[in-house]
């Protein structure tokens, strides 16, 4: 593996680079299983931030590998979501339902075939998913919330009341997650956090409603972490990988920095490791001169 470091002009994040995706989903599994289990073993629980997108689905397949799921007690890690799009968790768009299909040994719960307590795969219908304790895992409530006038905030209000129940807090009321997971989007975006987020605030609330981006798929409403969640977390783990994420990273880890256009720039942290592949560092002038 090659890993270059750019602490100075990166804020202090680190990048590493790899050859492949399938070598971005096994450098974030052995990250990610690391500092849970230190968490573990301090703490005896452990929080982690769940993305969605294309990066999702080789991750989960790699943390459900028989190294990575007996390499810590998963019934002390607690699941969240940095974002998740406004629908039914059976949903083809929801983040959560990509979790609980792919993931964990709970696959009924996202309306698929299957016996979620002996830990069946339905994606793959031979590895078991992780044990993870099923009050353990936070999706977005989205059934509950679907009757009331404004339901994308409503289930904002419940998720940050949910996060101030379970997580640790810092100053402000921000919650510490051990891990925080996130792709970038093609508009360099990252949770559901797009250009002019009014989540990349200062100020912002921790969780917030999005209504339907117009010019980024699915145009669904979100209910996404603000920015303000990222510094005082454990650990920032950023991937992407393959060409067509090229363009965008160049930009992002270019010389400008805007967060207001590039929303994942509010990423680059001393707390952050960017895991990307050599396809998508390729418009990278630090990596590549």
């Amino acid at each position: 593996m090659a890993e270059a470091e750019a602490r100075d002009l990166l804020g202090g994040a680190r990048i590493v680079v790899v050859e492949d995706e399938a070598a971005v989903a096994r450098e974030s599994a052995r990250r990610i299983v690391a500092a849970l289990s230190e968490a573990v073993e301090q703490r005896g629980v452990a929080h982690i931030a769940l993305s969605g997108g294309s990066s999702a689905v080789p991750l989960y397949r790699e943390l459900r590998a028989p190294a990575n799921a007996g390499a810590l007690d998963w019934g002390k890690v607690n699941l969240w979501w940095g974002d998740d799009r406004f629908v039914p968790i059976d949903h083809p768009f929801s983040n959560a339902g990509l979790a609980y299909s792919l993931l964990l040994a709970m696959s009924e719960r996202a309306g698929l075939s299957g016996y979620g307590g002996q830990g069946d795969d339905v994606a793959a219908g031979d590895v078991p998913g992780l044990a993870v304790d099923p009050g353990n895992v936070h999706p977005v409530e989205v059934d509950e919330t679907l009757s009331d006038d404004q339901p994308v905030d409503l289930a904002a209000q419940l998720y940050l009341h949910d996060l101030n129940r379970y997580l640790p807090l810092a100053k402000g009321g921000v919650p510490i997650f051990d891990v925080i997971l996130s792709g970038i989007g093609p508009d360099g975006h990252m949770f559901s956090l797009f250009p002019g987020s009014p989540g990349l605030a200062l100020d912002a609330p921790i969780v917030l409603g999005v209504p339907a981006p117009e010019h980024v798929a699915p145009h669904v409403a979100r209910v996404t972490l603000s920015a303000r969640v990222l510094p005082v977390a454990g650990l920032v783990l950023m991937m992407a990988a393959g060409s067509a994420k090229a363009g965008i990273i160049g930009q992002v880890l270019g010389d400008d920095r805007d967060v207001a256009r590039w929303p994942s720039q509010a990423a680059l942290l001393p707390n952050a490791v960017w895991v990307l592949d050599r396809a998508a560092t390729a418009e990278v002038e630090q990596l590549t001169s």
